[in-house]
C-alpha cells in the first residue's frame, strides 16, 4: 500500500515579497506533491485564520515559522503513514486536529498547504493530472477568465475606489482565442493609457493603476482598448467589477473617496443599476459589505436576472454562509478561494452547493500569489465555468493562463469552453 512518508514545510515568498508556506508531500513509491500558499490584501472577517509569526523581527513580522513548525511537528506525526488517496478522512482530521472554528492553532495556511500537496502528491502517483485527479471524467470544460485590466481599492496606490475592472472574453468558442483576446485588450489599454499620460505600471494582481478617481473612466478606456482591438463590446467581450465594498463601508454608509461621494445601501443599489445601464457588465463582486445581506438581495433581485451578484467577503468559501445566502437570496454566485476556508474537501462540497443551487462559481486567485497553478486545475475539475486569477502580466498571474493552456491542448476535442453556456447558465 502507498503512504505518505515524509511531510516538510518550508518558507518562501509570495509575489508581493511576503512569506508564506511550501509543503512537500511524499509517499512511499517516490511520489513528490508540493503546494505553496497564497495570501490576501483585502480579506474577508469571516475567513480562516492566516498563522503569521507577528511578534517575530524577521519580514516585519509576516514571517510563517509557527506555521511552519505545525506541519512539521504536529501534522506530520499525525499523518505520515496515512493512505494519500482519502483526501477527506485526512481533510477531516485536520480539522479535527486543529480543533477550531476558523482554524486558529495549526493555522488555515499551514492545512492548507498539507492537504493541497496530498492531492497532487495522489495524483502524481496515479499518473494523473491534478485536474482529472480531482474531476474525473466529468472534468471537461474550460473556465471564462476574469481579466483584471485596471486595478484600484487594496490593490493599487490611485484613486480608484473600486478595487477592478475586468474583462470577460464570453463570445468565443475556445479558451485559447479567449485568452488571445483578453492579451491584445492589455496591450492596447497599455497604449492608451501611455497616449492619455498615464503611468502604465501595474499593480498587485498584473493591471494598470492609472491616477484615476471614477469609475466610468476607467471602464471608457477599457471600452476603448476593446474597440481598438477589433472585438465587440457586448458581444465577445463584456465587463466584470470586483467592488471589494467592505473596504469602503463606514459608519453605514460607503464612501467612494476617489469620487467624493456617498452612499446608504439602498442609494449604491441605484449606483450599480445605472452603471450595468451604462456597459454591458455581467458580474459584480462583493458589490456591498460583507455583513449587508439586504443590500446583496435588492441588488439580486433589481439586476440578477442579468448580472451575477458575486459574493467573496460575503460567503468566504463557507458552506454555511453560502447556505444563508441560497436562502435569503443574497447573491447569485461565490468566489472560490482556498485559503478562506483551509481544506481541500470543504472547498469542494461548497462548489459543489453552490453548482446545485444554480450558483454561478468562479474559482479565483488572492493578491499574494505564488507560482502554484493548482486552481486552474480547480477550476477544470469541477467545471467551474470561471476563474479570476488576474491579469495579462506578472508571472504568477499568467502562469496559471498558461496551465489552463496545457489542459486544453490534453483535453483535444473534449475541451468545452464555458463561453458558449454562460448566458444560458445566467439566463443574461
Amino acid at each position: 500500500m502507498v503512504y505518505i512518508s515524509d511531510i516538510l514545510a518550508r518558507q518562501i515568498l509570495d509575489s508581493r515579497g511576503n512569506p508564506t508556506l511550501e509543503v512537500d508531500v511524499k509517499l512511499s513509491d517516490g511520489s513528490l506533491g508540493r503546494a505553496a500558499v497564497p495570501s490576501g490584501a483585502s480579506t474577508g472577517e469571516y475567513e480562516a485564520y492566516e498563522l503569521r509569526d507577528d511578534n517575530s523581527k524577521f519580514f516585519n513580522g509576516m514571517s510563517v515559522l509557527k506555521a511552519i513548525e505545525n506541519v512539521n511537528v504536529e501534522i506530520f506525526n499525525t499523518f505520515s503513514g496515512r493512505n494519500p488517496f482519502q483526501q477527506r478522512n485526512i481533510d477531516r482530521d485536520l480539522i479535527e486536529l486543529d480543533g477550531t472554528a476558523n482554524k486558529n492553532k495549526l493555522g488555515a495556511n499551514a492545512i492548507l498547504g498539507f492537504s493541497m500537496a496530498v492531492a497532487r502528491a495522489a495524483a502524481n502517483s496515479l499518473k494523473l493530472p491534478l485536474w482529472k485527479y480531482i474531476g474525473g471524467m466529468r472534468a471537461y470544460t474550460l473556465p471564462v477568465p476574469m481579466m483584471n485590466i485596471i486595478n484600484g481599492g487594496a490593490h493599487a496606490n490611485n484613486g480608484l475606489d473600486f478595487q477592478e475592472c475586468m474583462i470577460m472574453p464570453i463570445g468565443f468558442s475556445k479558451f485559447s482565442d479567449a485568452l488571445r483576446s483578453g492579451t491584445e485588450i492589455f496591450l492596447n489599454l497599455k497604449k492608451i493609457l501611455t497616449q492619455k499620460g498615464f503611468s502604465t505600471s501595474v499593480g498587485d494582481e498584473g493591471g494598470f493603476a492609472p491616477n484615476i478617481n471614477n469609475l466610468e473612466e476607467a471602464l471608457t478606456y477599457i471600452s476603448e482598448s476593446v474597440e481598438k482591438s477589433g472585438y465587440k463590446l457586448g458581444e465577445e467581450i463584456f465587463i466584470a467589477i470586483d467592488a471589494a465594498a467592505s473596504e469602503l463601508f463606514k459608519d453605514n454608509f460607503y464612501t467612494l473617496k476617489g469620487e467624493n461621494k456617498k452612499y446608504s445601501s439602498d442609494e449604491l443599489v441605484i449606483f450599480w443599476e445605472n452603471i450595468c445601464n451604462k456597459f454591458p457588465i455581467v458580474s459584480i463582486e462583493d458589490p456591498f459589505d460583507e455583513n449587508d445581506w439586504d443590500g446583496f438581495k435588492e441588488l439580486t433581485k433589481r439586476i440578477g436576472k442579468k448580472v451575477q451578484i458575486v459574493g467573496d467577503d460575503l460567503f468566504v468559501t463557507n458552506k454555511e454562509r453560502l447556505l444563508k445566502g441560497i436562502k435569503n437570496n443574497s447573491a447569485n454566485a461565490i468566489l472560490i478561494k482556498l485559503n478562506q476556508i483551509g481544506t481541500l474537501s470543504e472547498t469542494l462540497e461548497t462548489m459543489e452547493l453552490a453548482k446545485d443551487s444554480n450558483f454561478g462559481v468562479i474559482v479565483s486567485h488572492r493578491s499574494g500569489e505564488t507560482e502554484d497553478v493548482f486552481i486552474s486545475d480547480l477550476s477544470v475539475a469541477l467545471n467551474a465555468g470561471q476563474i479570476k486569477t488576474g491579469s495579462l502580466s506578472r508571472s504568477d498571474r499568467t502562469a496559471k493562463y498558461n496551465q489552463l493552456l496545457r489542459i486544453e491542448e490534453m483535453m483535444g476535442d473534449d475541451a468545452y469552453y464555458y463561453g458558449n453556456n454562460f448566458f444560458n447558465y445566467f439566463n443574461i
